[in-house]
């Protein structure tokens, strides 16, 4: 099938063909004229396989027609759980909407808020938003949602682990009852499934692949570290190989990836950090640079590297592993992008044991055990894992709390919840030098 044959405005179809695009992906096809024919639609893909496009182009394509009603507020809305991730679907909107004459524009966090301002008190078509920032301007009446006609949620389950499911009811609650709903999930089970059928109507399924079944082109494999300085041997070992062209290396905390980004730079990997206190601008330097194959080791947390699409990451590490066991899903879909194949590779510490079991309890397959010649766990640790016969409990996560009366109550738990998320600390130590650089052209994939 191609592009034509679903059915979209010639103007879009230009914009496609001008970036290179010829066929669209399997969710492309089978979520485009779903969303065309005004249906509601939860979708589950792995990711990589270009889901953006698939709401964005039909998206637009609504857009070309006249609206509904008469206003000023955005006839779309999308909401992303992370900044990176809306400045992607942004550039993924100006990408296909180039020859169409249309008004866009984001509400994220970080960002100052009077030229926010002054976007939403002009008439806009299109707005990407993540939920804090959109509650912030809900609560001061500056968002019309009147004439809106489709709500998209896209990585829905990443928004309810970060405890966006209050600030998500009270968003689709504020919106038109008689909308368009379209959800995507890298998981449609739990509270993601409980929630869209919440918000929709009569919606359509389309799940290109389970838990189980995901990341089929990524060989995944642990590597069992006695401590923090085993560990830091160990990714050194691994960024020194020859099949390593880039690598993406994820810590648990900001301090760790500035701090390990400064270390591996010195050392002679061309390194850099991508964590939360940097700004918007930065970001996007960093990532381009990464992009263009300057940069060879990115050392990330996992809300910025969220929605990082670069097919030339050969390898994901997991120098610390996820506090929720459903992020390592997300992690590891960094690499493997467009059936290209990856690897994975996690360092894992006795006091991992719990993480490790929720991990392979949500991944359903017991992950490969490797080991490196001169650099074998001492037995305490092996006889650890061995030794450890315990269920695994359920990971923190972040849950549903007491129900919002209204936006501005919903805004300000909102803001209390995030200023007491943040967490210092970090590995510490010298890793070994490295000596090899990459230089490597990515192509984005659609969407």
């Amino acid at each position: 099938m191609s592009f034509e044959q679903l059915g979209l405005d010639s103007r879009l179809l230009k914009a496609v063909k001008d970036s290179g695009f010829q066929q669209p992906t399997d969710i492309q096809r089978q979520a485009i004229p779903l969303a065309l024919a005004g249906k509601d639609l939860m979708a589950s893909a792995q990711t990589g396989t270009g889901k953006t496009a698939a709401f964005v182009l039909p998206s637009l394509h609504r857009l070309l027609k006249p609206a509904m009603r008469r206003g000023a507020g955005p006839r779309v809305l999308v909401l992303t759980p992370t900044r990176e991730l809306a400045l992607q679907i942004s550039d993924a909107v100006a990408q296909f909407g180039r020859f169409s004459r249309l008004t866009t524009g984001d509400l994220v966090g970080g960002m100052p808020y009077p030229p926010q301002i002054r976007m939403l008190g002009k008439p806009l078509d299109l707005l990407v938003a993540t939920p804090g920032r959109l509650l912030d301007h809900m609560s001061q009446g500056r968002v019309n949602f009147s004439r809106l006609e489709v709500l998209i949620l896209d990585e829905a389950d990443r928004m309810l682990d970060m405890g966006f499911i209050e600030p998500v009811k009270t968003i689709a609650a504020a919106v038109p009852a008689a909308r368009q709903t379209l959800l995507f999930s890298a998981t449609l089970e739990g509270q993601v499934l409980t929630i869209a059928k919440a918000l929709m109507k009569n919606p359509e399924r389309i799940q290109l692949a389970a838990n189980r079944d995901r990341h089929a082109m990524i060989t995944q494999r642990i590597y069992q570290a006695d401590d923090a300085g085993h560990k830091r041997k160990l990714l050194d070992h691994h960024l020194v190989q020859d099949e390593l062209t880039q690598a993406l290396v994820f810590t648990a905390t900001k301090r760790g990836a500035r701090r390990m980004a400064k270390l591996l730079d010195a050392q002679g990997h061309a390194s850099a950090a991508l964590h939360g206190d940097m700004s918007q601008s930065a970001r996007k330097r960093t990532v381009e640079r990464m992009r263009r194959g300057k940069i060879r080791v990115l050392v990330a947390t996992d809300v910025a590297a969220r929605g990082l699409d670069i097919r030339s990451i050969s390898h994901v590490i997991n120098f610390d592993l996820p506090m929720v066991a459903e992020d390592y899903i997300h992690r590891i879909g960094r690499t493997g992008r467009a059936q290209a194949s990856g690897t994975a590779i996690s360092l894992v510490t006795p006091d991992d044991r719990s993480k490790l079991s929720q991990i392979e309890r949500v991944t359903g397959r017991k992950l490969e055990r490797g080991v490196i010649v001169g650099l074998e766990p001492n037995i305490r640790t092996l006889r650890n894992e061995r030794g450890s016969k315990r269920k695994p409990t359920s990971g923190p996560r972040s849950g549903s709390r007491s129900s919002a009366h209204n936006v501005k109550k919903a805004a300000s738990d909102f803001k209390n919840r995030r200023g007491n998320s943040t967490k210092k600390g970090g590995p510490r130590g010298r890793p070994s030098a490295g000596r090899r650089h990459a230089n490597m052209n990515a192509q984005p994939i659609l969407g």
